[in-house]
């Protein structure tokens, strides 16, 4: 198809100076944004209004995801001052909620999941902010999900990104039945988290596999969904098949809160931690009310 976006799919970025504070910060601090890593289209709004999905064990992922603009290689030895930085980031920035992402680190016994357990609980010992964690698969180890969740972050998100019939050519490094029974894990958990999954659109996908994908996620204890439009970082990624025009997005977001979901965020420009702190604040208001 046509490399040309439509209409929807162009925006002005915010003047440098209102995104500027979140950009020196991150820098002084030595952090790394999924938002940059990933080339995110809402990175200027966000650092506009002073927040950031924070992404720690480093910028090289093991795997090598043919939709993801994260770079893949042999990545370096974990930073173990990383969390004590990432909760001074959360202070100064002031942030009401953070999300906490990674690469996948398939290279680590564990995954990872300490890191992102020590992350998690400096936050909440540091400031006030609520916490998502944005986890990998952990190549479905029980042990290194349940450590993250250990710790209690407020939301438990990890992206099924596709339909299963993509799989193999999006993530064939990926699972769709692990991703599912991580997410069963986090909504099994005593903690109960806010339990969120999100997917790409544009990809190929049909109708009728949306619907059971959406099905999937509700059964696995899914709470929340974020829906976006796919854009191929690069020639050599994964090529576009549509762009989903924004009243298609309306469509879906009806059909899954009809599903089951209890919030759901979609539109061409939306990535799973975007407009993360509304969410999460609608449904512990939600939780609360009804308890």
């Amino acid at each position: 198809m046509s490399s040309k976006f439509p209409p929807w799919l162009k925006r002005r970025l915010p003047p440098p100076e209102q995104t500027e504070k979140v950009r020196r910060l991150l820098a002084e601090l030595g952090l790394n944004t999924v938002c940059r890593e990933a080339h995110c289209p809402n990175r200027g709004e966000c650092y506009a209004s002073g927040t950031a999905a924070l992404m720690i064990l480093g910028r090289l992922c093991t795997r090598d995801c043919r939709f993801c603009a994260v770079e893949s290689g042999a990545p370096g030895p974990v930073d173990p001052e990383e969390p004590h930085r990432v909760a001074l980031a959360v202070r100064r920035l002031a942030l009401r909620h953070v999300v906490i992402t990674s690469v996948t680190r398939d290279d680590l016994p564990d995954g990872g999941s300490a890191h992102f357990a020590a992350t998690i609980r400096a936050v909440h010992t540091e400031s006030d902010a609520t916490v998502e964690a944005l986890t990998p698969d952990f190549q479905g180890r029980r042990a290194d999900v349940l450590r993250v969740l250990d710790e209690r972050p407020e939301v438990f998100n990890h992206n099924v990104e596709t339909t299963p019939r993509l799989y193999g050519e999006v993530r064939p490094q990926a699972n769709y039945q692990v991703s599912l029974q991580v997410l069963r894990w986090a909504s099994q958990c005593e903690s109960a988290p806010i339990v969120k999954s999100g997917l790409m659109l544009g990809l190929g996908e049909r109708q009728e596999e949306l619907e059971e994908v959406f099905r999937d996620l509700v059964a696995s204890g899914c709470r929340a969904l974020t829906l976006g439009q796919y854009l191929a970082p690069s020639k050599e990624h994964y090529p576009v098949h549509e762009f989903v025009p924004p009243e298609r997005f309306e469509q879906l977001r009806r059909m899954a809160l009809a599903m089951g979901f209890e919030q759901v965020i979609s539109g061409p420009f939306v990535r799973s931690s975007y407009r993360a702190a509304e969410t999460v604040e609608r449904l512990l208001e939600r939780t609360r009310s009804s308890s």
